[in-house]
This record gives C-alpha cells, sequence and structure tokens, in this order.
C-alpha cells in the first residue's frame, strides 16, 4: 500500500509527548520564587504551545498578576529548572511508537515543528528515546524570532529538511493548526492533548482521539487532495 504523504510532521508537548507533568513542576518552581501560589496541572495544560515564556506569562496572570519586571527575573529561573529535569515526568502517549513504525515501514520522513527552543526539543527527545526517528527537529527559535508557528515558515523548512514532497502535520493547537494552513499542508488535531477550547474550534482538516486514529486519517485526508 502506497504511503500516504512523503513527510508526517509533528509538535512536540501534548502531541508527541505528554509534558504536563514536567511543565507544571517548572512553572510552581517558578512561581514559588516570586512567592506564589502553585497551579494544578490541570491549570497549566491550556497554557502550554507557545513556548515557555508564553505558559510563564499567562502562568503569572493567573497566579496574582503580570509585571514584565518579575517576569525578566523568572524566566531565567523557569528555563533552568525545565533544562535541568526536561524529561523527568514526560512520556510519549498511547499508541505513539507503533503508529511512527508504521509509518517509517511505509518510508514516511517524520519531523518535529515546535515553539519549544530547538536546544530543548533536542535533549528532550533524544532522553526519551525518539530523537534518531525524526529527519529534522526545527524549534521555536530556529527560524530567527518571529518566524515560530503559527508561521509557515517553519513548516516550510521542515518540508524542505526532509527531502521534499507531500506533507501533513499533527498538533494540538491553533498555532499548530494555522502552521499547517499557512503552509498549504493538511493539518490534523489531536483531540488528547494540552487544547486551550473544545478542539472542533481549531478546525483543523482532521482530528484524531488517539493515535490508533493517525494511519487511516492521514489515508483519508490524502484522498481527498
Amino acid at each position: 500500500m502506497a504511503r500516504a504523504f512523503d513527510i508526517v510532521g509533528f509538535d512536540l508537548d501534548g502531541t508527541l509527548l505528554d509534558t504536563s507533568a514536567t511543565l507544571t513542576r517548572a512553572v510552581n518552581h517558578t512561581l514559588a520564587q516570586a512567592g506564589r501560589p502553585p497551579l494544578h496541572i490541570e491549570e497549566v495544560r491550556p497554557l502550554i504551545g507557545g513556548g515557555a515564556k508564553r505558559t510563564l506569562e499567562k502562568g503569572l496572570e493567573r497566579s496574582g498578576g503580570y509585571d514584565p519586571e518579575d517576569m525578566k527575573r523568572l524566566y531565567p529561573l523557569l528555563l533552568d529548572f525545565y533544562g535541568s529535569n526536561i524529561s523527568e515526568g514526560s512520556f510519549p502517549y498511547p499508541g505513539l511508537v507503533d503508529a511512527l513504525d508504521h509509518l517509517q515501514a511505509d518510508g514516511v520522513r517524520l519531523t518535529v515543528v515546535t515553539n519549544k527552543f530547538e536546544s530543548f526539543a533536542l535533549k528532550l527527545l533524544d532522553e526519551v528515546g525518539l530523537l534518531g526517528r525524526f529527519a529534522a527537529v526545527i524549534g521555536g527559535d530556529t527560524m530567527g524570532k518571529g518566524n515560530a508557528k503559527p508561521s509557515a515558515m517553519p513548516i516550510r523548512e521542515m518540508i524542505v529538511r526532509a527531502g521534499g514532497g507531500s506533507a501533513a502535520f499533527l498538533g494540538d493547537s491553533i498555532y499548530d493548526v494555522l502552521a499547517a494552513k499557512n503552509a498549504g499542508i493538511p493539518s490534523i488535531a489531536a483531540s488528547f492533548g494540552f487544547l486551550a477550547g473544545p478542539v472542533e474550534e481549531l478546525a483543523a482538516d482532521a482530528v484524531i482521539d488517539s493515535y490508533d486514529e493517525l494511519i487511516p486519517t492521514l489515508s483519508a485526508l490524502a484522498g481527498r487532495s
């Protein structure tokens, strides 16, 4: 059976890996340095997706108010703690590894496009044993300031680095869906990710509720084009 797409790209946090426990620890460690109360993991989940800076900004807003001077002091503390504990409590979603095996057996090139710093993405994927599966890993800083998702630039670069061809992208946020749309490729939303609202509001081309649905969903999307 011919592969549906030459390249399948994935967001990282909330798509490949459930990193919510790790990120919640990092946010709460940082909030504690400001004398702020901790946030529950369910409060942090919807804040993930736009990069660590946005997550901390929203965390400060929820825990007592955002102040730019606090942010200047606390942001480096967040990055330091997170970088030192990046894979602790983070794990692949059920069915992911089997789906990646299936795609690779069909000759599909796999990629990651995240708004996490590239260095953090590489370290995290390496520590969970997945890095070698991906032909390209593009972070929020890879393409320069202002060119993270929802810009089309990292998606287009993903395609170039993976050798060109047809592509689809899977993610769990509006940044992911818009980046794919802006780049002119099909988007799939992961309903099990860190959603900020109903998954239907993302207006992706398709939705999956688990990785068991990824392969047939890719085939259906390819059939529409």
